[in-house]
C-alpha cells in the first residue's frame, strides 16, 4: 500500500523530517541502506548552535535551536542533551573587536549573548592558555548525542504508526516512486535525506563530500564546560580550500572530550589523514595546552554532504514529480534537522513556515565564486 510520505534515509535530517510528516497526520515510510543514524549523523559532534555566516544560516539555526529548546524536556537520557552554551574565543584583540560586532547582531535578533573579557574566559574554562582576548557566550547553544537523538525521532514517528525499512539501499527515485534492494516503494511524495548519496538519487544536485576528523579522549569530567570554538572557525568550515582545520572542543556528558575540526575534499576514502588530523590537534593545543595531558581513545572519519554556498537543499526538486530534497547540510544537520524538517512539512502540506524557504531552495542559483 502507498505511504502518503516516504523518507529516504535515516539519519538526523531524515528522522527529523519522518517525525515531523507523521506528527502532521501522514502515513510515512523510512528507508535506510544500513541503520538509522549510520551515516554522517554517527560520525557528527552533535552541536546545536546558532551561526551567523549569512542571514539564512542565522535563520534556519536560530529556528531549529529553538524546536530542540522546545523538543528537550522529552529526550531521553541516551541523547545527552545539554545546554553547555558556546563559547566563540578571540585569540587576539583584532578578534576581540569582533566579539562585540557578533554579539551586536545576536542581541538585534533575539539571542541572548555575553560579552568576556580575557579574565572572563580564565575563570569559566581555565584549562583555555593564558592571554586569550576573550570570547563571546551563547548561553542557549546546546549539545546532543545524534545517533541516540536520531533514534529517538524515529521512534516517535513509528509510535504514529510509520514504518522504517533497514537494509534498503535506494537505487532509483523515480515520479513518486523508490527502488531499493528490498522491492519498490509508493508514496505520494518523496523526501530524498540521503546526505552525501542524495546527487546519486537525484542527479544535478550540488553536493561533494567533505571529509571529517573528530579525536575523542577518555573521562575527564570537568576539564572543560562549554563548547569551545575559535572565531576563525567560520572561515575555515565555509570556506572552499582543499584542507582545513579550526579549534572546535565539545565536552561530552560522559565526562569525555570530543575534539575537531577539519575539512577535506578527498572523495570518500575514509582512511585517517594523520598529517592533518595532527594539524588539528596542534591547533587545539594551541588554545588550550593542557589538552596535551589527556589520554585520546580514538580517531575517526565522516563526510559532511557540502553545498557551494554552505546553506542546505531544502525544498521541491522539480526534475522529478512528487520528490523533494532535504540534504546538503555539511557539518550543520544536527543543529537544522528540526528546522528543515519543519521547512519541509510546511511546504509539502502548504503551510506558511516560520521563516522565508527561499535562500534553501534546490533550485536556487549559485554565485560564480561558489559553483
Amino acid at each position: 500500500m502507498p505511504s502518503d510520505a516516504i523518507v529516504v534515509g535515516a539519519g538526523i535530517v531524515g528522522a527529523a523530517c519522518a517525525d515531523a510528516l507523521s506528527a502532521a497526520g501522514l502515513s510515512v515510510t523510512v528507508l535506510e541502506s544500513r541503520f538509522p543514524g549510520s551515516g554522517a549523523t554517527a560520525a557528527a559532534m552533535g552541536h546545536v548552535v546558532v551561526m551567523d555566516d549569512s542571514d539564512a544560516q542565522f535563520a534556519l539555526t536560530r529556528l531549529s535551536r529553538e524546536l530542540w529548546d522546545a523538543l528537550a524536556p522529552e529526550l531521553p537520557r541516551a541523547c545527552e542533551d545539554e545546554r553547555a552554551g558556546t563559547l566563540w574565543i578571540a585569540a587576539g584583540e583584532a578578534e576581540r573587536e569582533s566579539v562585540g560586532r557578533k554579539a551586536e547582531l545576536y542581541r538585534s535578533r533575539g539571542v541572548p549573548v555575553d560579552e568576556l573579557d580575557g579574565r572572563d574566559l580564565v575563570r569559566e574554562e581555565p584549562n583555555l592558555r593564558p592571554g586569550l582576548a576573550g570570547a563571546l557566550r551563547v548561553p542557549g547553544d546546546r549539545i546532543v548525542y545524534p545517533p541516540a537523538a536520531a533514534r529517538f525521532l524515529l521512534d516517535r514517528a513509528r509510535a504514529r504508526g510509520a514504518r522504517v525499512v533497514t537494509g534498503a539501499e535506494a537505487s532509483v527515485i523515480g515520479p513518486r516512486r523508490v527502488t531499493t534492494h528490498q522491492g519498490a516503494f509508493d508514496g505520494a511524495v518523496v523526501v530524498n535525506a540521503a546526505g552525501v548519496a542524495a546527487p546519486l538519487l537525484a542527479p544535478g544536485l550540488p553536493i561533494a563530500p567533505r571529509k571529517g576528523h573528530l579525536v575523542i579522549t577518555d573521562r575527564y569530567p570537568g576539564f572543560c564546560r562549554h563548547q569551545l570554538v575559535e572565531l576563525g572557525y567560520l572561515s575555515s568550515a565555509h570556506g572552499h580550500s582543499t584542507e582545513s582545520v579550526a579549534f572546535n572542543l565539545q565536552p561530552r556528558a560522559t565526562g569525555q572530550m570530543l575534539l575537531g575540526s577539519s575539512r577535506e575534499f578527498a572523495g570518500l576514502e575514509p582512511a585517517v589523514n594523520r598529517s592533518l588530523r595532527n594539524r588539528m590537534v596542534r591547533r587545539a593545543l594551541d588554545f588550550m595546552p593542557a589538552l596535551a595531558r589527556l589520554s585520546a581513545l580514538r580517531t575517526w572519519t565522516g563526510f559532511r554532504p557540502a553545498t557551494p554556498d554552505n546553506l542546505p537543499l531544502v525544498g521541491a526538486w522539480p526534475e522529478t514529480d512528487g520528490l523533494w530534497i532535504a540534504a546538503g547540510h555539511e557539518g550543520l544537520g544536527v543543529t537544522t534537522a528540526l528546522g528543515t524538517a519543519r521547512l519541509i512539512a510546511d511546504a509539502i502540506l502548504g503551510k506558511t513556515s516560520p521563516i522565508d524557504p527561499a535562500p534553501y531552495r534546490p533550485t536556487r542559483r549559485f554565485a560564480a565564486a561558489h559553483a
